[in-house]
């Protein structure tokens, strides 16, 4: 499905396979609410918690979970599995940022055990990882060996690809993002897709969930207008995808 929307009004603003998890017990469900929020959720600056976001008046885009902001000229890409949204992709040129947040501990992030975790299964499959200081914190940047053809890869030979992970661990959820293209390894390139990403508001809401567990998202009301057999938030909740589902579906696009 495709929707695109243009905004008359000019506005500025600055794969690697997780190893699967086990939903986790009522105790770590509970852990998410009782414990005291860990110092990383002290931040100067975004991604914000729908508890403490600037009213700074910049147009986001509702995502249910995720508030995106939306500046003109950036694609906006919402990827669906069995009638659920699981990641928003912000498309600018050659380069594209893959956005999910995650429930997680309020005890504790969960950033440095992902981002091991995505490194041994890069390495795993013959690519390279290497964690370097970013804009927020530690990151990881690695080039990825492409899928075989008969996955829907690439053709054989091609090069492993760049890419770069960010993530920040907020109160109770993880923020994490996927750079490719020309963004993974130029900063210059990179700039305005991290403006998004630090301008995104994540609203956590204050059910109790299983860290790693996919926090819900919803299509944008507009494109539900314009696609009335997509799949509504109020319809009955579906299976919760988590940290490993990584598989794109159609998509819903958006330009601005």
């Amino acid at each position: 499905m495709v929707f695109r929307r243009r905004r008359a009004a000019d506005g500025d603003f600055d794969e690697a396979v997780d190893e699967p998890v086990e939903a986790g017990s009522q105790d770590a469900a509970d852990e998410a609410v009782d414990q005291p929020a860990p110092a990383a959720a002290a931040r100067s600056g975004g991604p914000w918690d729908s508890t403490d976001a600037p009213d700074d008046d910049m147009p986001r885009i509702d995502l249910g979970s995720l508030l995106v902001p939306a500046p003109d000229g950036v694609e906006l890409r919402v990827d669906m599995q069995d009638q659920t949204v699981i990641n928003a992709t912000l498309v600018h040129g050659p380069n594209a940022m893959q956005i999910q947040a995650f429930a997680a501990p309020k005890s504790s992030g969960i950033w440095l055990e992902v981002r091991d975790e995505i490194a041994t299964s890069i390495r795993d499959s013959g690519g390279s990882a290497d964690v370097a200081d970013g804009p927020f914190g530690a990151e990881l940047q690695a080039r990825v060996t492409p899928p075989p053809p008969e996955q829907g890869g690439p053709p054989r030979g091609t090069p492993p690809q760049p890419m770069r992970f960010v993530g920040v661990d907020g109160p109770r959820w993880f923020l994490r993002a996927l750079l490719s293209g020309p963004a993974a390894t130029d900063p210059n390139q990179a700039r305005r897709l991290l403006d998004i990403f630090r301008g995104t508001v994540v609203v956590r809401g204050s059910e109790a969930m299983p860290p790693r567990d996919l926090l819900p998202l919803r299509l944008p009301k507009e494109a539900l207008a314009h696609h009335p057999d997509a799949p509504a938030a109020e319809e009955s909740e579906p299976a919760k995808p988590t940290l490993e589902m990584l598989e794109r579906g159609p998509e819903i696009t958006e330009t601005r």
